[in-house]
C-alpha cells in the first residue's frame, strides 16, 4: 500500500463492503508512501495516525500544478465526474439550491448547509430561524423538513455523478448537526436516487381539489416502496380509519383557528399580497389555494379564517386519498428518516403525475396525533399525512437565496 498526501483512505465494512469511514491523508511517515499515515477523518475533521488494516484501501487523487485538486464545472448531465476533480463553487451552490427545493411546514426552510472543499463533505444543520414554537415545540417537524432537504441533496449529488456516504446525526454532542454527506467517488451502476432528479424542482404542494379518480395499484406500490427504501412505512387510509383521520384533522384545524399560539406561527410564515416583508420564506397569498365549500379533504386555511378579496370557494373531493408515513419509534433519527422517506415519496409521486399536499394539523396536537395511527397495522408513530390525487399542479413558493443558507469552507 502506497499513498501521497491528498489521497483518500477508505475503510470498508468487513461484512457489506460499504464505506464505513473515509478521510484525507495529510501526512506521510515514509518517503516511499507506505503506512502509517496521518489521516484527517471526514466525519470528525480530527487527524489521527492510522495503520491501515485489510479492510482499508487507498483511493488515489491525481494532483494538478502545485498539488491542487482540479476543479470541475460539471453540472446536470448525469455523467459520473472524475474523482480527481473538486466541485466548483457554482456546482456546490447548485446542489444546495436543489436541496432547498424541499418542502417544510409553513415553508419555514429550517436548514443550513456547510461545505468543506478539503474533505468534500456537506454538513446539514438545523436553522432555528425556521422553528415553530407552538406548532412544533419538540422540533419534530423541523427535523422532517431537514430530512426532506437531505433527500434532495442525495438525489442531486447522485445526479451529478457522485457516490456519497450519508451519516445522520453524526455527532452526539452536536444535536443541531443533523447529517453529513461525503462525496467518495464516481457513481456506480446503481443510479438510485439519481432517477428522481427531474422531480426535484417540478414538485410543488397543490392546495387545489383533486379528482375522485382512484390511484392505480402500481402507483400505490411504487410510493410504498419509495418509503420502504428509507426504512419508513407508508399506508393508505381507508374505511373507518380514513374517516377518523379526516375527523382528527378537522378538529385540529378548528383548534388552530382559535388558538393564539398557532395563529402566531401561521402569521409569521404567511404573506398577504400587501405584506412588505422579504418574500423569501413562508406561504404567499397566491399559494393559499381556494377555500373549501363542500367535500371532506381537510385543508388548512392559510388565511387563518380571514377573508381575502377574490379568493375562490370550490368543492373538494368527498373521498380524499390519504397516506400515512409511520415509524416504530419517535426519535430525532426517526424524524429525519421520515423526512427523507416523505420527499422520496413526493418525488416519485411527481414522476407518476400525482399531485400532493400535506394534512399536518392533527400532528401538531399531542392528544390528536396518537389516534391517527391505524389500530390494525400496529405502526406506532405517524410522522406525516399526505393527500394524493390527480389535480391542478401546485404553485411554486419562494426560497431563501443560496448564499443565505450555505457556508463554504476551505
Amino acid at each position: 500500500m502506497r499513498a501521497q498526501v491528498g489521497d483518500q483512505l477508505i475503510v470498508e465494512s468487513p461484512t457489506t463492503g460499504a464505506t464505513q469511514r473515509d478521510g484525507e491523508i495529510v501526512g506521510l511517515r515514509h518517503d516511499d508512501g507506505t503506512p502509517p499515515y496521518d489521516v484527517r477523518w471526514s466525519d470528525s475533521d480530527q487527524v489521527t495516525l492510522v495503520f491501515p488494516g485489510p479492510d482499508a484501501h487507498i483511493h488515489h487523487i491525481e494532483h494538478g500544478p502545485e498539488g491542487h485538486l482540479e476543479e470541475t464545472g460539471h453540472r446536470g448531465t448525469g455523467t459520473a465526474p472524475r474523482t480527481t476533480q473538486a466541485l466548483s463553487e457554482a456546482v456546490v451552490m447548485a446542489l444546495v439550491q436543489d436541496a432547498t427545493a424541499a418542502p417544510s411546514m409553513h415553508n419555514t426552510q429550517p436548514w443550513r448547509f456547510q461545505y468543506s472543499r478539503r474533505n468534500r463533505v456537506f454538513h446539514l444543520r438545523a436553522d432555528l430561524r425556521g422553528a415553530l414554537p407552538h406548532s412544533d415545540p419538540v422540533l419534530r417537524s423541523l427535523h422532517i423538513g431537514c430530512g426532506a432537504a437531505l433527500m434532495n441533496l442525495r438525489v442531486a449529488v447522485a445526479h451529478e455523478g457522485w457516490q456519497a456516504t450519508t451519516r445522520v446525526l453524526p455527532d452526539p454532542n452536536d444535536p443541531m448537526l443533523l447529517a453529513s454527506v461525503t462525496l467518495t467517488g464516481p457513481l456506480g451502476d446503481e443510479d438510485d436516487p439519481a432517477t428522481l432528479y427531474p422531480a426535484v424542482h417540478a414538485r410543488h404542494t397543490s392546495r387545489y381539489p383533486f379528482a375522485e379518480t382512484p390511484l392505480p395499484d402500481a402507483v400505490l406500490t411504487a410510493l410504498a416502496e419509495a418509503a420502504h427504501r428509507e426504512y419508513v412505512s407508508l399506508s393508505f387510509a381507508s374505511g373507518l380509519h380514513l374517516q377518523s383521520v379526516m375527523d382528527l384533522a378537522l378538529e385540529a384545524e378548528a383548534r388552530n383557528l382559535t388558538d393564539a399560539g398557532a395563529a402566531a406561527d401561521l402569521a409569521r410564515f404567511t404573506r398577504r399580497a400587501d405584506d412588505t416583508r422579504p418574500a423569501t420564506e413562508g406561504v404567499p397569498e397566491y399559494a393559499f389555494g381556494p377555500r373549501r365549500r363542500i367535500g371532506k379533504a381537510p385543508m388548512r386555511d392559510f388565511a387563518g379564517g380571514k377573508p381575502i378579496p377574490g379568493r375562490p370557494t370550490v368543492d373538494f373531493e368527498t373521498a380524499p386519498h390519504l397516506a400515512l408515513l409511520s415509524t416504530s419509534r419517535d426519535r430525532p433519527l426517526d424524524w429525519l428518516r421520515a423526512g427523507q422517506a416523505m420527499e422520496r415519496v413526493l418525488l416519485r409521486a411527481t414522476i407518476e403525475g400525482v399531485s400532493t399536499s400535506f394534512i399536518t394539523q392533527a400532528l401538531e396536537w399531542h392528544d390528536l396525533r396518537w389516534p391517527l395511527r391505524d389500530p390494525m397495522s400496529g405502526n406506532a408513530y405517524v410522522q406525516m399525512v399526505l393527500r394524493l390525487g390527480y389535480g391542478r399542479p401546485g404553485s411554486q413558493t419562494p426560497r431563501r437565496p443560496v448564499h443565505d443558507v450555505l457556508d463554504l469552507e476551505p
